[in-house]
């Protein structure tokens, strides 16, 4: 179970995981060293995973950001599984339950781009396509 400190620490990870320990220190009264020693502490446990970057996707050049959905065709979920993870378009995907098999959120430059990357899914199964208007929140508001 995470202490209250840890929970602390968290949330100022998540929202700048670049925080350094004396800067964490003052905002919970803590020393750096004891801020080190338990953020390592989390790292060890497995609770802090990585350490990671939020993109500009529209600055870099794909100002399209879509939510797909994958219905497999039979026969093509081992195959597409591997594969669609090297696409570069696509920034997260989940293996889900339901009607579809795969949920994914893709940066794409415009619409002929989404065109081409639908194509390139039709031959795995069925996709739907939603667009995405604006962000609410995300992980690292919470």
């Amino acid at each position: 179970m995470l202490s209250t400190i840890d929970i602390q620490i968290i949330k100022i990870l998540k929202k700048n995981s670049r925080a350094s320990f004396a800067e964490i220190g003052r905002k919970i009264a803590l020393s750096p060293s004891s801020v080190r020693e338990r953020i390592q502490k989390l790292e060890d446990l497995g609770v802090i995973k990585s350490y990671s970057i939020k993109l500009n996707h529209a600055m870099m050049g794909n100002g399209l950001e879509v939510f797909i959905m994958l219905k497999i065709f039979d026969g093509k979920l081992q195959y597409i599984l591997s594969e669609i993870t090297t696409y570069p378009e696509v920034l997260e995907v989940f293996r889900i339950t339901g009607p579809y098999n795969i949920h994914m959120r893709v940066a794409l430059r415009d619409q002929l781009h989404l065109q081409q990357f639908v194509d390139k899914l039709i031959k795995y199964g069925s996709p739907t396509t939603h667009l995405i208007l604006s962000e609410l929140k995300n992980e690292e508001e919470l």
